[in-house]
């Protein structure tokens, strides 16, 4: 009977918290790529994205047994997110971005996990990935992980504030920041040389701002400057953000907290600033 208990108690322990998991959701805009365009059903997958090595179509992440992810564990979901290997045992492209997923804590892994598993389960067969040889030859990504792939966790810098950390883990954990703000060598990955230093280019071939500090970034703008724009898509000159980050305004930042906004700000204008423009 104790044994039983204990074992219940365990798992109680462990299971996800679906509310929580809902803010986690939205620091990761997930919504985003998970849903096709124009019209897609929700998190139902199939959105392309079109890069210089062919075409990738996001995955179904609704909690259908068969074409979503109804059939996962927790374990199965943690490793996905943070080392990129389906419950199979196959790599991942890193457009999904485990890069940046992997400094996520388990507990953020498990409550998004508990959520999406709380949302109604859609059949979606979504295409195969259209890609060039030998990018769709996936064993390659075994190679590409050994050279590219730090998969450490998010540790706090005791040094810092916790608002600086909480910014630091929300851009370069949950939110990728880097992923798509940052340029890519040759070979696809995020050349770390020039963090958040902006990239010509970015997802669809728009090019995507520099947002370290600096003439050739963000400038001069203010903490509140840098929290209006992320809340509102209000720019300190007046205009509004347009491109993809109209989606990731939407579907995001505008849904986070004044306090994890305020948390961003306070690390991205603490950044050495990357002269390197677009």
């Amino acid at each position: 009977l104790l044994a039983g208990l204990f074992l219940l108690s365990a798992t109680n322990a462990q299971a996800g918290d679906a509310v929580r998991g809902e803010y986690v959701f939205h620091t990761g805009g997930c919504g985003t790529c998970h849903t096709a365009e124009n019209g897609g059903t929700f998190l139902a997958g199939g959105r392309e994205l079109k890069t210089d090595f062919g075409s990738f179509f996001s995955p179904n992440i609704t909690p259908d047994p068969e074409t979503g992810i109804g059939g996962w564990s927790d374990e199965d979901f943690v490793r996905a997110l943070r080392r990129g290997v389906s419950p199979d045992g196959d790599d991942y492209y890193p457009t999904f971005p485990y890069t940046s997923y992997a400094r996520m804590t388990r507990e953020d892994a498990v409550d998004l996990k508990a959520y999406l598993n709380s949302l109604p389960a859609v059949r979606n067969e979504v295409p195969d990935h259209d890609l060039a040889f030998p990018f769709s030859i996936r064993m390659s990504m075994i190679g590409w992980k050994l050279l590219f792939f730090d998969d450490d966790p998010f540790e706090p810098d005791p040094s810092k504030s916790e608002a600086w950390n909480r910014g630091a883990y929300l851009v370069n954990g949950p939110g990728h920041c880097g992923e798509c703000h940052t340029p890519r060598n040759i070979l696809g990955a995020v050349n770390t040389n020039k963090y958040l230093g902006g990239n010509k280019n970015g997802p669809e071939g728009e090019a995507v701002p520099n947002i370290t500090p600096g003439k050739s970034g963000i400038g001069d703008w203010s903490a509140d400057d840098i929290v209006s724009a992320l809340e509102t898509g209000l720019l300190p000159d007046g205009d509004f953000m347009g491109g993809a980050m109209t989606d990731v305004i939407d579907d995001n930042t505008s849904k986070l907290t004044d306090d994890d906004l305020q948390a961003i700000a306070t690390y991205l204008t603490s950044l050495e600033p990357i002269d390197s423009k677009n």
